[in-house]
Parts: C-alpha cells; structure tokens; sequence
C-alpha cells in the first residue's frame, strides 16, 4: 500500500469515528440536561408537597380551634335559650326563646359540617337548600320585626343546586347585613329564576334606628359573598342608593354542575 492511499484510508476510518463520537456526547449532553430538569421537577414539587402539608396541619388547627370556641359559645346559647323557655311565662318570649334555641342547633349542625370539611381538607357534598327554606329565611327575619317582603318569579326548582345555595347565602348574608347596619329598615327581596340566569335583588331603605344603635362592620361578608358568587360564574355588585338605603344585585347562571 502506498504512503499516500493509507493515509487517505486513515482520514476515511477517522472521520465517520468523529461523527460518531460527536453524536453520543450529544445525546450525553441532552440526558444530562433532561436529568437536571427532571431533578428540579422533582424539587419543586417536594417543595408543593410540603406546602400543601403545612396548609393541611393549618386546617386541622383552625379546626379544632372553631370546634372548642365557637360549638362552646353555641351550645351555651342553646342552653340558655332552653331554660328561657321553660321559665319564662309570657307565650311570645317562649316563642322567642324556642326559636333561638332552634336557630342556634341548626348553627351546630352546620358548623360540624364545615369543621368536617376543614379537617379532611376534602369536598364535602353539602345538602341542596330547597326552595322553601328561602321562604323560611324571610319569615325568620320577620319575626324579629324587620319589615320585610319577598317576590319570587319563575320556577326555583329549576336551576341547580349548586345556584340555589349561593341564591339563598347572597339572601342570607344580605338580610344579616340589614339586621346589622339598616335596624328598622323596610327590605324588598327580588327574586327572577329565568330559563339560563338567576338574579337576586335585595334593598333595604334607609335605617330609622338611631345612629348609636347601627353596628360597625368590616365588609367583610360582602367579600366573601362576592368570591362565592363568581366561583359558580355569577357577578355580584353592592352599593348604597340615592335614597340611603342599599342594594345587593346578584346574578347567577341557572345551571352548574354540582
């Protein structure tokens, strides 16, 4: 073999082994990068665990801090209540008395409920408020002497669960408010169950108690309101009107999947 045709036949086996090695320590650098992604995946999501662990051992915490301070206030409420009906010898104090009583055991029921749902940190299914329970709402709050009406059009049986129960919590909260805020107040409750949305108005006038008598408040409940209106895909907006009173307009989709 001559000098110059081994040497082309050495360029020849050299240069398909350069490639060659190129190519693995490609692939060797493309490993190492997709073990260090995967590595910091791994990380990060140890990090989420231990967060989500952290907010866990919160919940359980509130939890039992809600069960021993609030269910202790309750029952002694309960309790009171019960022996104010007993000894007490006018018939519209009893009835006061036992509708206390019963407001403050339902309040328990559905405080263990919620303590539940904080404990396990697991969707609960919650029971659906039934369209007569808004009827009763109303009338509990005018037993205590708010002047109240309520007008309902459509069907309430026909929209979701899932909306019947914001409906009545943005009634609920709303007629709190009023109780709170606006003592002697004459509130208007609007209810309009069409075919794809639900709307709620509620507006109180301006309040005739004296100014002393109007408790503060953080505004809070409105917030919350607020989130749990939009979590089912509704708006919610809240302000006083040109007559010194307030309104609450919530509207809601007719239905959401539970």
């Amino acid at each position: 073999m001559t000098p110059a045709y081994a040497s082309m036949a050495s360029v020849g086996v050299i240069g398909p082994s350069v490639i060659v090695i190129a190519v693995l320590a490609g692939l060797y650098a493309g490993t190492r990068r997709r073990l260090a992604r995967a590595s910091a995946e791994l990380a990060e999501r140890e990090r989420e665990l231990q967060a989500e662990q952290a907010r866990a051992d919160e919940r359980t915490r509130l939890a039992a801090e809600m069960r021993d301070v609030v269910t202790h206030r309750l029952n002694l409420m309960v309790l009171h209540a019960g022996a104010l009906r007993m000894a007490a010898r006018d018939d519209g104090v009893r009835q006061a008395a036992e509708e206390l009583r019963t407001a403050g055991c339902e309040s328990l029921a559905e405080l263990r409920d919620l303590v539940g749902v904080l404990r396990s940190g697991r969707a609960a299914r919650i029971p659906d408020v039934l369209p007569d329970r808004l009827s009763r709402l109303v009338a509990d709050s005018a037993a205590t002497g708010l002047e109240i009406t309520l007008t309902e059009h459509g069907d309430a049986d026909t929209i979701s669960p899932a909306v019947r129960r914001t409906m009545y919590r943005v009634v609920q909260e709303s007629l709190t408010n009023v109780h709170k805020h606006a003592p002697g107040a004459l509130t208007e409750i609007t209810i309009h169950c069409g075919p794809s949305s639900v709307r709620a108005v509620i507006r109180n006038t301006r309040p005739t108690a004296a100014p002393g008598l109007v408790l503060a408040g953080s505004g809070n409940g409105l917030l919350g309101l607020r989130g749990r209106v939009e979590m089912v895909g509704g708006t919610l907006t809240a302000g006083p009107t040109d007559d010194g009173g307030f309104e609450v307009d919530a509207v809601l989709p007719a239905f959401v999947p539970t």
